[in-house]
């Protein structure tokens, strides 16, 4: 069963009055986010995704072998004078985090090694209980052109509760259906943000560390339920708005960089919701392969509502959020599926199940192989 834990501990009235007030659901609070964030109730968000300034120490400008600029991250708003100055901008920050979260709500922060350290003793500092350090490990990143490190190939994330004893939300089934029936561990194989996803004008990337959906879709679908309440206090172009837009959540996000916001809107008006009975998650209850069919799931590969039939057509089902299948009443992954609608004891789905592309049926162990090479380092 997906945990979904509720907390015991009544808020005080005026509290529970203040979360009464309507939220700017669905908008962007332009400015300082400290101060947007202190407009809002307390103990009013289900969830909320940071993706704070690294407070890069990069020591000059980047450029490759071949002398060509690196587009990175060079930007006023990820300066700070000093540790001191940081560390005093994201006490701040956190502290508001913590007033609008609810007590069963939950945070989820992403850094580099030039910050994250600093913000997890922070969080402990103030009461926040780490759950998780996920270690997102990106399957095509940047080389290190100075060849004078070793290439910096992931970013830490850090899921965190309110207190040691809160209840939180957490559907360990539907991350397993998500990754092939195998328990979901905490490092995630994931491309960056890349191709069309990418956001571009005249040429150059909008946001120098524009995250991919399949990073905010996996933790939407981890560790929120339909209807919750996101917020992004570091909106950029609006990754966790897009995501939450297709899952049936609600967001709000702050942002003070105009054409972040600009990049935003536009994108997030182009996304479309799911289908009511794709988002539905599995609920209850080999080898791994090199690519799980929840990874195609989430990085868009194959959409959610995709139907899917075998070679002759005998049997369909349709893809859900997580992953996982549903055929009538009947549900399962690829290959639980697979095996139940034919009685058999064993089933695999890579081969069994087929999506129509321009006419043609193709089986979903090619189009994870298109994955695989669109993909590769």
């Amino acid at each position: 069963m997906g945990v979904m834990l509720k907390s015991d501990n009544a808020q005080p009235r005026a509290a529970l009055q203040e979360t009464r007030a309507p939220l700017p659901l669905g908008r962007i609070l332009e400015g300082d986010c400290i101060e947007a964030m202190r407009g809002l109730p307390a103990a009013s968000v289900d969830l909320i995704f940071a993706d704070p300034p690294y407070n890069l120490q990069l020591g000059g400008e980047l450029n490759r072998p071949d002398g060509s600029h690196v587009d990175a991250v060079t930007d006023d708003w990820d300066r700070f004078d000093s540790f001191s100055a940081y560390d005093r901008f994201t006490r701040d920050w956190l502290a508001e985090a913590r007033r609008v979260l609810k007590p069963q709500g939950a945070i989820w922060v992403i850094g580099s090694y030039h910050n994250i350290f600093r913000v997890g003793a922070m969080m402990q500092d103030m009461g926040f209980w780490i759950l998780n350090d996920i270690v997102w490990r990106k399957a095509n990143p940047m080389p290190n052109f100075k060849g004078t490190r070793f290439t910096n190939a992931h970013e830490t994330l850090i899921w965190a509760s309110m207190g040691e004893k809160s209840r939180y939300t957490f559907h360990y089934r539907a991350m397993k259906t998500l990754n092939d029936e195998l328990q979901m561990r905490s490092d995630w194989v994931l491309p960056i943000c890349s191709g069309p996803e990418r956001l571009r004008r005249g040429g150059h990337k909008v946001h120098p560390t524009q995250k991919p959906e399949a990073l905010l879709y996996r933790i939407m679908l981890a560790t929120t339920n339909k209807g919750d309440v996101v917020l992004d206090p570091f909106f950029g172009t609006g990754t966790t708005g897009a995501v939450a837009k297709r899952l049936g959540r609600q967001w709000i996000g702050c942002e003070r960089e105009a054409a972040y916001i600009e990049a935003a809107r536009e994108r997030i008006a182009l996304a479309l919701p799911l289908d009511e009975s794709a988002i539905v998650t599995m609920q209850s209850a080999k080898s791994a392969p090199r690519v799980a069919f929840g990874t195609l799931v989430e990085t868009g590969w194959i959409a959610p509502g995709t139907q899917l039939v075998d070679r002759k057509r005998r049997y369909r089902a349709i893809v859900r959020a997580d992953g996982s299948l549903a055929a009538g009443p009947a549900s399962g992954s690829i290959h639980g599926l697979g095996a139940a609608l034919q009685a058999a004891p064993s089933c695999n789905g890579w081969t069994f199940w087929h999506a129509e592309d321009a006419g043609e049926l193709k089986p979903l162990d090619a189009i994870r192989q298109l994955y695989l090479l669109a993909t590769e380092p």
